[in-house]
């Protein structure tokens, strides 16, 4: 840990930085801009966060992590016990419309996120915190996978990987098109909220089975 008006630094500049990412988007932002909004210096900026790259993938990292520990928490062991495989792969996918609901701001981050990370220079060291991230994901899901294997409840002639990897592109794809406006919504009849339920059901249907 490191002391208390560091961090405390460190969370203003994650803040200010975020706050602009997710209004104008990554790449038009720059660092002086984040070092104006923070109330700081760009060499005190550097000293924080070497890089931009250091700078967006340490607010990947916190939001998603901040989120997810979040989510995961709305149930009790006890009643994480108590549910079947597929109940826990529902509450894994109504995480993705709850995202859209309340924290759009992650959605329109994340838009410009994947494809700056694929392109932006760096080394694997420098994107480590944010794979781990995403590796910890992926040990919830498989928990959530096996214990609908024993109980019956999940489709397995899907493989682990299959239903995780293509549950989460599918839904945080559409959730951040809706977030971001690039999603054409029907006038008569026609919601993002009801076609996120919609392409949630279809996911479950497919993934799970009646015992």
């Amino acid at each position: 840990m490191g002391k208390p008006w560091k961090i405390e630094k460190r969370r203003l500049i994650m803040d200010s930085a975020f706050r602009l990412f997710s209004e104008k988007g990554i790449v038009p932002v720059t660092v002086i801009d984040i070092a104006r909004a923070s109330g700081i210096g760009k060499a005190t900026l550097f000293r924080y966060f070497p890089s931009k790259l250091d700078l967006v993938v340490a607010i990947a990292t916190w939001k998603w992590e901040e989120y997810i520990s979040w989510h995961y928490s709305l149930l009790s062991p006890q009643e994480k016990a108590r549910m079947t495989g597929a109940e826990r792969l529902q509450c894994f996918l109504d995480s993705f419309l709850d995202l859209y609901r309340n924290n759009s701001d992650i959605l329109r981050f994340n838009y410009d996120f994947n494809s700056f990370l694929r392109y932006e220079a760096g080394t694997a060291g420098q994107k480590q915190p944010y794979t781990k991230m995403v590796d910890a994901l992926g040990v919830q899901f498989h928990d959530l996978y096996t214990h609908g294997a024993r109980d019956g409840t999940l489709n397995t002639g899907i493989s682990e990987q299959a239903m995780f990897s293509s549950s989460f592109h599918i839904l945080l794809a559409a959730v951040t098109r809706y977030a971001v406006g690039l999603a054409y919504v029907c006038e008569e009849g026609g919601s993002p909220e009801s076609e996120l339920v919609m392409l949630e059901e279809m996911l479950l249907n497919r993934f799970t089975r009646e015992k």
